[in-house]
């Protein structure tokens, strides 16, 4: 099953702010393995198969470095079509003595953790067929095990990496939030995503269509937190796309009956969530 297309809600494009895009460029292209799209002197787009653009770096003037106490991006996660891709992927980064943060098994994903230049998180994931998914009522069962590096790496014991391959797409998003409470309230009856996983008052994962999930979201290090400054390294904005111009107004219309910030200026729609995260809700 595809969970990354109609009618399923998304979100295939990330923003960041980063404080040297020469620098970040480098790392994105020789680390991560993505190919530039466009650029300007202060702008660059980042793609996998060359045609939609799964990463946006801007570089602002006189950028403060993130605070990780601040909401924000948790990490974001590039979904790799074949257990083989990720095995090339983590011998790749063995092979050039890149740092990585782990790796682990989440039964429904096998995934390995870095950071940027900026110390933006970065997962890069493997999705098990869903159909081995195992479910607990409404919640996916999810677990964080010891990730098979050996099998991985047999798997791509005579590849060469050429960068991440074409069929790369934006997975999911998980965010730092200040309070779950709110946070909930905005995404599900206001974004109109279901939650799929719960860990206590400290973590939340939402999707639409039983996907294990499109956004997470957690306040292991921002509980009470407040926003970054505008001047601040990290997420900008990410992007939402929704299957109709009928469910995205649906959607702006219960985020306004909310209370919530919504932004229609130039054909972009945008909204906050409690935390002050920003998105753009786009129609696929």
């Amino acid at each position: 099953m595809n969970f990354h297309q109609k009618p399923k809600v998304y979100a295939p494009t990330v923003e960041l702010k980063v404080a040297s895009l020469e620098r970040s460029l480098a790392f994105y292209q020789e680390v991560i393995g993505l190919k530039i799209l466009d650029q300007s002197a202060t702008n660059a787009s980042l793609t996998a198969d060359g045609v939609n653009a799964l990463l946006k770096l801007e570089q602002p003037e006189n950028i403060t470095p993130r605070n990780e106490r601040n909401t924000g991006l948790y990490h974001f996660a590039l979904l790799v079509p074949t257990r083989k891709d990720l095995g090339i992927v983590l011998k790749h980064l063995i092979e050039t003595r890149n740092p990585l943060q782990g790796g682990s098994d989440h039964l429904v994903s096998e995934a390995i953790y870095l950071a940027d230049p900026d110390m933006n998180g970065i997962e890069i994931y493997v999705d098990r067929p869903s159909e081995d998914w195992q479910w607990n009522n409404e919640y996916v069962v999810m677990d964080s095990r010891r990730l098979d590096v050996e099998g991985l790496l047999a798997l791509a014991e005579n590849e060469v990496f050429t960068g991440l391959p074409k069929g790369t797409i934006m997975g999911h998003i998980h965010l730092q939030v200040s309070d779950l409470n709110s946070t909930e309230k905005f995404y599900c009856e206001g974004l109109g995503f279901d939650v799929v996983t719960k860990y206590g008052s400290q973590a939340l994962f939402i999707s639409t269509g039983r996907y294990h999930h499109h956004i997470g979201l957690n306040t292991w290090h921002s509980a009470g937190g407040s926003a970054p400054s505008e001047s601040s390294a990290g997420l900008k904005q990410y992007t939402l796309v929704y299957p109709s111009e009928e469910e995205r107004a649906n959607a702006i219309n219960r985020l306004k009956n909310m209370g919530a910030f919504v932004s229609v200026e130039n054909n972009t729609t945008l909204t906050k969530d409690p935390s002050g995260n920003t998105i753009q809700l786009v129609v696929g």
